[in-house]
C-alpha cells in the first residue's frame, strides 16, 4: 500500500502565521501537527511509501523538515502551483500525483492537518476487511460544523448518501478528508475528472464514486481537530495539553501568571504579563500584557496591550504609540 499526505493547502484563514510556515509544522507538544500522521504510518509496515503531496511555494520547507527527521517513508511529491489560485483542487492534484508517481497500489490518503486520535493501522485492518473504497466518519456534534464538511449517510456501515458541504444538513456525521482506494479505483480519478466533475474537495469525488459502487464508512469517537483555523489550532493544543502549561526549559517567564492550555516555546520572554489559552513561539517577547486565545509568532515583541483572539505576525513589534 501507498499513502499520501495531502499538504497543498495554503492556511490563508491562519496568516500572518502560516504565510511563510504550513499549517501542518504547527506545534503540538514536542512535535507538529504532521508528526502524528508520519508517526501512525512509519509504524505500519502494510505502507511501503508516503508522498507528502505539497506546492512549489511550500517545497523547501517539506523537503528540509523529511530531511531532518527520522521517517524513512516520506517523499516530496509537488505540485506545480505558488498561489492560492493556482491551486488543482484536492481531486485534480490526486489525479496529478497518481500518474506522476506512477501509484498502482491500494492508496490510502490523508489530509495533514489531521489531528486524529484513532490508529490508521486500525482504519487499514477496517478496509482489509471490506476490500472496497473506504472513508474515516466522525460525528461533529452541531449541524453548523457539519455544513463545512461532506456529510454521510449510512446503512450500517455502507455509505448509501453523501452530500459535500450541504446548506442543510440532516445529521451531524462527516467525512474527516481520511481515505483508502483499491488499486483498481484509482483510474477513476481521471473518469471523474474528464466529465467536467469538480476537482476541488474530495468529498465530491466520493459522492460520486458511492453512486456507482460500494463505500464504506469506518467511525471513530475520540478526538479529532481539523487545523484549518486559529481557533480549532487553539482547540487541538487544548485537547493535548488538558489543562496543563507547555513551557520550554530556554523560555523565561517572569512575575507573570499562565492561565491554562498556554504553550511557550523555547527563547521566548514573559514578563509581567498574563497569557492565557495562547501559543508563544520561540524567541517571542511579550511584556505587561494580558494575551487570551491567540497566537504570538516568533521574534515578535508585544508591550503594554491586551489581546485576545489575535494573531501576531513574525517579527512584528506590537506597543501603543
Amino acid at each position: 500500500m501507498k499513502a499520501v499526505v495531502l499538504a497543498g493547502g495554503y492556511a490563508t484563514r491562519l496568516w500572518p502565521i502560516t504565510r511563510h510556515r504550513p499549517k501542518m509544522f504547527l506545534p503540538i507538544g514536542d512535535g507538529t501537527v504532521i508528526d502524528t500522521i508520519f508517526e501512525e504510518l512509519e509504524a505500519d509496515d502494510r505502507v511501503d511509501e508516503v508522498f507528502v503531496s505539497t506546492n512549489e511555494y511550500f517545497a523547501d520547507e517539506f523537503e528540509a523538515f523529511i530531511e531532518e527527521s527520522d521517517y524513512e517513508k516520506p517523499t516530496l511529491s509537488v505540485e506545480e502551483t505558488v498561489e492560492e489560485d493556482e491551486k488543482f483542487g484536492v481531486v485534480g492534484a490526486m489525479a496529478q500525483l497518481i500518474d506522476r508517481e506512477n501509484v498502482d497500489d491500494d492508496l490510502l490518503i490523508v489530509a495533514g492537518d489531521n489531528l486524529i486520535s484513532f490508529g490508521l493501522s486500525n482504519f487499514i485492518d477496517y478496509f482489509e476487511e471490506k476490500q472496497s473504497p473506504s472513508l474515516v466518519a466522525y460525528d461533529v456534534g452541531s449541524r453548523e460544523k457539519a455544513k463545512s464538511y461532506g456529510l454521510v449517510e449510512l446503512d450500517g456501515d455502507r455509505v448509501v448518501n453523501f452530500q459535500e458541504k450541504p446548506e442543510d444538513p440532516n445529521s451531524t456525521l462527516v467525512s474527516i478528508a481520511c481515505y483508502v482506494y483499491p488499486q483498481d479505483t484509482l483510474p477513476l480519478f481521471d473518469e471523474y475528472l474528464s466529465n467536467d466533475n469538480n476537482p476541488d474537495e474530495p468529498g465530491w469525488f466520493v459522492q460520486w464514486l458511492q453512486e456507482r459502487e460500494d463505500v464504506f464508512a469506518f467511525t471513530f469517537d475520540t478526538a479529532w481537530y481539523d487545523i484549518g483555523t486559529a481557533a480549532s489550532y487553539l482547540d487541538a493544543v487544548e485537547g493535548y495539553l488538558e489543562g496543563d502549561n507547555y513551557v520550554n526549559d530556554d523560555a523565561v517567564v517572569e512575575n507573570s501568571e499562565l492561565g491554562e492550555n498556554v504553550h511557550v516555546m523555547a527563547g521566548a520572554h514573559i514578563e509581567n504579563s498574563t497569557v492565557d489559552r495562547s501559543v508563544v513561539f520561540p524567541n517571542a517577547t511579550i511584556v505587561d500584557s494580558d494575551i487570551s486565545a491567540s497566537i504570538v509568532d516568533e521574534e515578535a515583541q508585544v508591550e503594554h496591550l491586551d489581546l485576545t483572539e489575535s494573531l501576531v505576525g513574525a517579527y512584528s513589534k506590537l506597543k501603543p504609540e
